[in-house]
């Protein structure tokens, strides 16, 4: 029992201020709508901000994340603080150099890059897209150190910083699109530029922030290039398969992006819009639950105890279906009012709402997938196998490829939007990678059936389902007794089915005696 507690202790820290970075994700979403509708304009920003965006998933959120907490934990274990703190300044020292050589060459690339990723753009949309990839270029060196200072707080015991620190970029790019656009056009410059350079200016400020509560646990920033140092080079080689894992997933964006170019002016934005909102339940519970299920592995991995490991990893998947596959289903249930009451200002026309309700329909029928994989992709790491996530990207994203022309056309013949093709097929990799990233944990670490992973995850879902059908029929019997369009109207609509929903998962949560759902409702 105090195992459930204890990581929902930790998973809420991460989650409330995580929340707050995925609000103001949103409230970001919702001023570039307003300010620049879903067209040209944010069609190139999404273009431009894919490039560095790509290797984030490297160097920021993916395999350096998951290859240096589990070696800097190690270090502190072994050999002590003083040993962890030197290695933490030699890898920030090895990406200023490698990053800061990479950040130039895109650059200096970012014509040559572009007419690949978006070759269907035209000459003004590209030329504004090549101006914005500019100004993006060292976002990735600035996330990067981003994410080594959040591995080192969270080895501390330090979440809530490190998940706030993302609300700053957010921040940023909302205060250059209401203080930039109205300056720039009277200096002759394209006002939606101010979209990259708030990103820029963001994500330099992600890394800053964290800066002072590293000093605190004792961390002193300092240069130290040591390319030989062993810890330093596992970091490497534990990254090298991840690479190859890497430039599958790019194949995999770089198809979708040319594939969306062609679509006309629209596509991208909505496709993004929507991946924001399925990353919403995402960020706020898979990526929090991954966090704290990272650092105790990892743990566990240092001391060789591989039950300990078993049996947080089955805590961590339990969690993870009480809070993920209710968010999944009541965002497919009120998809269609939520884009409405979000987006649907300014430029942004009932026409958007329509195409982007049904991205996030697609995009959210693999999101207990894709939240899952958060947690199981790291534990790989921990236990120092990253031949298998590898080996389940290269698959997923070879069958999303394929799946991404099959959908596009069937989506044509049935008459629907064509570019929805590519969200189905984003949802159905999820699922593979889950599935190959199952059978690989169950061969590594054997059965979870004593744990109850499987038969809470039946009952999640059937619970789930029943409230998405709760919510979505409570939110058209609405429909005439709080009749209009106003905010007001959608608000108190989407508010009280939300509040229905809830209500009916916690009932459903008491009947279950889920050791989870018990400590969830105690909280």
């Amino acid at each position: 029992m105090n195992q459930p507690r204890s990581l929902l202790r930790t998973v809420r820290s991460i989650s409330s201020a995580t929340s707050v970075s995925r609000v103001l994700g949103l409230v970001r979403d919702q001023v570039q709508s307003y300010y620049f509708g879903a067209g040209a304009l944010t069609d190139a920003f999404v273009a431009a901000f894919r490039i560095p965006n790509l290797l984030r998933d490297l160097f920021a959120e993916g395999a350096m994340s998951s290859a240096f907490v589990p070696t800097f934990t190690a270090e502190r274990e072994k050999r002590g603080a003083d040993a962890a703190w030197s290695l933490a300044n030699r890898l920030i020292t090895a990406l200023v150099l490698i990053l800061g050589a990479l950040s130039l060459g895109i650059f200096l690339g970012a014509p040559w890059i572009l007419r690949v990723y978006a070759a269907g753009f035209g000459p003004a949309k590209m030329d504004l897209a090549v101006s914005m990839t500019r100004i993006l270029s060292p976002f990735l060196l600035f996330v990067a150190l981003a994410a080594v200072a959040m591995g080192v707080l969270n080895t501390c015991g330090r979440f809530f910083l490190p998940a706030l620190a993302p609300a700053s970029f957010n921040v940023m790019v909302i205060l250059s699109i209401v203080i930039l656009v109205p300056i720039l056009p009277r200096l002759g410059v394209e006002p939606a530029l101010a979209l990259a350079i708030g990103a820029s200016a963001g994500g330099a400020l992600q890394f800053l922030v964290q800066l002072p509560a590293m000093r605190r646990e004792g961390f002193r920033l300092r240069f130290e290039l040591a390319l030989r140092d062993p810890a330093l080079r596992r970091i490497g080689w534990l990254m090298v398969p991840a690479t190859f894992g890497l430039a599958a997933t790019q194949i995999n964006i770089l198809v979708d992006t040319v594939l969306a170019s062609r679509f006309g002016d629209g596509p991208m934005t909505y496709l993004m819009i929507a991946f924001r909102l399925m990353q919403l339940p995402i960020g706020v519970f898979g990526v929090a639950i991954a966090t704290a299920n990272l650092t105790r592995v990892s743990r566990d991995a240092a001391h060789g105890d591989h039950v300990a490991m078993r049996r947080n990893l089955a805590a961590s998947l339990r969690v993870a279906s009480v809070l993920t596959l209710p968010a999944m289903f009541g965002l497919i249930a009120l998809r269609a009012p939520i884009v409405r009451l979000l987006f649907e200002h300014g430029q942004f026309d009932p026409d958007d709402t329509a195409r982007t309700a049904g991205a996030v329909l697609c995009y959210s029928l693999g999101l207990f997938a894709y939240a899952v994989s958060k947690i199981q992709v790291p534990t790989f790491y921990a236990l120092g196998d990253t031949r298998t996530p590898v080996l389940g990207s290269v698959t997923s994203v070879s069958a999303k490829i394929a799946a991404n022309f099959l959908f596009i056309a069937v989506l044509r013949r049935l008459d629907f939007d064509p570019f929805l093709g590519l969200a189905l097929a984003t949802s159905l990799a999820a699922w593979i990678n889950f599935g190959w990233l199952s059978i690989g944990l169950r061969r590594r670490l054997g059965p979870m059936r004593e744990y109850g992973v499987i038969s809470t995850c039946l009952k999640m879902l059937v619970l789930s389902a029943l409230m998405g059908i709760v919510v979505a029929w409570v939110h058209a019997a609405l429909e005439p007794l709080i009749g209009g369009a106003g905010t007001a109207a959608q608000i108190g609509r989407l508010g009280i089915s939300i509040a229905s929903g809830v209500l009916f998962l916690l009932l459903g949560l008491r009947a279950l005696k889920l050791p989870e759902a018990r400590a969830l409702l105690g909280r």
